[in-house]
């Protein structure tokens, strides 16, 4: 039945057909928005910077009260680090002394610690020390010509041959930029590579490329303007480009090649672009719902550091889709039937032959659909077995690359202070009234608390406490003698906040918190950790009630949610072979074991799923079009993946090229994600799309398309171009034959069903 022919051009069919005849105009648009965005992003945009601040728990309510009792201790704290090779620090009195006040004078600053006057700040060689600075906003946002600015007031000690090293997260703004950018380059030129190879025509590579890099341009720009008012991560630009390259350029691919199949079958340019609107447009729109869905997901963890990584990534897939339903459309209007013209080769879209090899691949799995499915899922499953040993935790600067100032720090107080002092832990006790207004009770206090603390496995020291200003906090400084990383040192900051501080505070009305940089990571984590399986209850929830809304098939829906959740746990069981296990990890520049950073199984998870889902749409919307026209599993089944393999392949490479690209990163988290969603790609493509899908949908055969009648009453119906065949619905009609596998003659595919729905 086709309906659209029935009742006329859909929207989506009218809209693709609009864009095409109005090309300038769509253009136009989208270069004004570009230019508007980027003017706007210039004059009020903001700067990304890490935040992980967790209201609610000990860690941040201990930090609050430290910076509103407590003078100097508000902004963000970050140590520049000095090495004298030769004798100590302190014989460069004079020129650390004007060190101190050339950065007092800088913008930004709120205080500058002299360490030659603070209690701990040298190492007890005398050859290392740590002076602090205080900063009104997080140093990791500034723009890098900020440091050429702290490089002017440390020259007095650089002249004198003393090392100075940027900790973190000052130290951060040296290394941003310039990897993220070689890593689009590369994905980029791969993407062209690919796409001429796989279909022979420079316009048709060409177009999704300039989709693809217009959109990415137009939603970095609206992310930079967000940035001025609400706080994103650092991470954020980058993985808005590596969603926005990936999918742009997948969105876009798809509608191209099927404009190409349709100009080859005969259609007129105009209305070839409004059927593929209708049709792979239309699949473009749910796969983008679902992304965006998946990492607008993130949201429900309740942190907002999640929160606004799966905002920055969404965007960039919303405006990936928009840039692709409406633009692509305008440029296939303006390339007409040119656009097979300046081929490398000859050009190639849709295979249509029984003869092809994906059609040939379909049969062979239709044969043996038992030894396929149990074949894939064991690739998967040992592939996920290191996930199961995952340990998460917080990737600092000590996993850096040794080029980077940070990581240079970050060895020197380890080599000066001990690895400790690269997350020492502070100690709150929030007084009582009777206890404020006595000394002694206050002195008592203060030497039990010490005493319990030193007397705790894994601390190296204790610093004596001290009464803030005010006489309500008790501030003591504890030393663990492993560093941030080592799991010793989250077994200490569990056991100090849930042992240790609340029984030495035990009937003294004091209540005691446990704060610092490495206590807000392990919270961090914490957090995370528990909120995971909220996480992926609420997205694939979601995502079932999609695909079933959009299908109409329970079985569809719950087998693509089941097969995605397998990719994700292979994806995750590489990852931690490869950083935790350090099996090759040198080889991405992380030269040991490290811990999965907290927050990537959850990025991971939201990302792979949604993109999971993308092959997974393309793939059923061809299969089910070959369904509702011909009612016959085993051919639909055969069609659709004969009809997908070449795009989608094309495709998952350039995707696949495009996140491994960014294992230059000089940020880990980032690495990890990339390499994650690098593998879940190629997984999906091959793996889940050439055995696992084919296979169950053979096994499945008619039940595959089986919905209730009450429930199809109750789903909305979400197909832009009018409502399903009544057909659709309860028992299917008897097919042409049985599905299942058949010997040959192989059964020649179906033309292309255009409009069908």
């Amino acid at each position: 039945m086709n309906t659209a022919s029935a009742e006329g051009p859909g929207l989506l069919h009218r809209s693709g057909r609009w864009c095409a005849r109005h090309a300038w105009r769509i253009v136009t648009l989208w270069v004004l928005l570009l230019a508007g965005l980027g003017a706007a992003d210039h004059a009020w945009g903001g700067t990304f910077a890490d935040s992980f601040s967790l209201p609610g728990t000990g860690a941040q309510t201990g930090a609050d009260l430290i910076e509103a009792h407590t003078t100097g201790a508000g902004g963000t704290a970050a140590p520049l680090v000095l090495h004298t090779a030769g004798g100590t620090v302190a014989a460069h009195r004079e020129a650390v002394a004007a060190a101190v006040a050339g950065l007092d004078r800088l913008p930004d600053v709120l205080s500058v610690a002299d360490p030659l006057n603070t209690p701990g700040a040298v190492s007890p060689r005398g050859d290392t020390a740590r002076l602090t600075v205080r900063f009104d906003g997080n140093p990791a946002g500034f723009d890098p010509s900020y440091l050429a600015r702290v490089d002017a007031a440390v020259e007095p000690l650089r002249a004198e041959g003393v090392t100075v090293e940027y900790g973190e997260p000052l130290g951060q703004p040296a290394s941003a930029g310039f990897a993220d950018r070689v890593s689009e380059g590369i994905g980029l030129a791969v993407a062209v590579l690919v796409l001429l190879i796989g279909f022979g025509s420079v316009a048709a590579a060409g177009l999704p490329l300039l989709t693809a890099v217009l959109g990415l341009a137009v939603a970095l720009g609206a992310l930079g303007l967000l940035a001025g008012p609400f706080d994103f991560a650092r991470a954020s630009p980058t993985l808005a480009a590596m969603m926005g390259l990936g999918v742009g350029v997948d969105y876009a691919l798809f509608l191209a090649t099927r404009y190409r199949a349709l100009l080859h079958a005969g259609a007129e340019p105009d209305e070839a672009v409004g059927r593929t609107v209708a049709t792979s447009g239309r699949a473009v729109l749910v796969a983008a719902a679902t992304v965006a869905m998946a990492l607008g997901g993130l949201c429900a963890s309740g942190v907002g550091f999640i929160g606004t990584l799966g905002i920055a990534a969404g965007l960039s897939v919303v405006v990936a889709a928009a840039a692709s339903v409406t633009l692509t459309p305008a440029l296939l209007g303006l390339l007409g039937r040119r656009v097979d013209r300046l081929h490398v080769r000859t050009p190639v879209a849709e295979p249509t032959g029984a003869s092809d090899v994906w059609h040939r691949w379909a049969l062979g799995v239709a044969r043996r659909p038992w030894v396929s499915l149990t074949a894939g899922l064991l690739l998967l499953g040992i592939l996920a077995l290191p996930a199961a040993s995952m340990r998460l935790g917080h990737v600092d600067a000590g996993a850096q690359s040794t080029a980077r100032t940070d990581r240079r720090a970050y060895d020197l107080i380890t080599e000066g202070f001990g690895p400790g002092a690269n997350g020492p832990l502070t100690v709150v006790a929030q007084l009582d009234s009777g206890r404020i207004s006595d000394p002694a009770g206050r002195e008592d206090l203060a030497a039990s608390l010490r005493r319990e603390l030193t007397a705790v496995p894994g601390v190296a020291s204790v610093t004596a406490p001290v009464t803030s200003a005010d006489r309500a906090l008790l501030l003591t400084t504890v030393t663990p003698a492993t560093g941030p990383r080592d799991p010793a040192t989250a077994r200490l900051v569990h056991t100090l906040r849930d042992e240790t501080v609340p029984h030495a505070l035990a009937g003294t009305g004091a209540t005691g918190y446990v704060t610092g940089t490495a206590a807000a990571a392990q919270t961090f984590t914490d957090t995370l950790a528990a909120t995971l399986p909220r996480i992926v209850g609420v997205v694939v929830a979601a995502a079932f009630l999609l695909l079933l809304t959009v299908f109409r098939s329970p079985l569809i829906a719950l087998k693509a949610a089941v097969l995605n959740l397998f990719s994700i746990a292979a994806a995750c069981g590489v990852v931690v072979a490869v950083f935790q296990w350090g099996w090759g990890g040198a080889l991405f520049g992380v030269s040991e074991p490290v811990p999965v950073e907290s927050y990537v199984p959850m990025m991971m998870f939201a990302i792979v799923f949604g993109l999971s889902m993308d092959y997974e749409v393309f793939l059923l919307s061809r299969i089910r079009e070959v369904w509702l026209d011909r009612r016959d599993n085993h051919l639909a089944v055969a069609t659709g993946i004969a009809a997908t393999a070449r795009v989608i392949t094309c495709a998952a490479l350039i995707m696949t090229s495009v996140f491994l690209a960014f294992l230059l990163s000089t940020n880990v988290a980032v690495k990890m994600l990339a390499l994650g969603l690098g593998v879940s790609v190629v997984l999906d493509a091959t793996v889940v799309r050439l055995l696992l899908v084919p296979a169950s949908m053979y096994l499945f055969g008619r039940a595959n398309w089986w919905l209730p009648e009450r429930l199809d009453r109750l789903l909305p119906r979400l197909d832009p171009e009018g409502p399903a065949p009544a057909s659709t619905t309860g028992p299917a009609p008897a097919p042409a034959r049985e599905p299942g596998p058949e010997p040959d003659p192989v059964p020649t595919p179906v033309p292309l069903p255009g409009d069908r729905r």
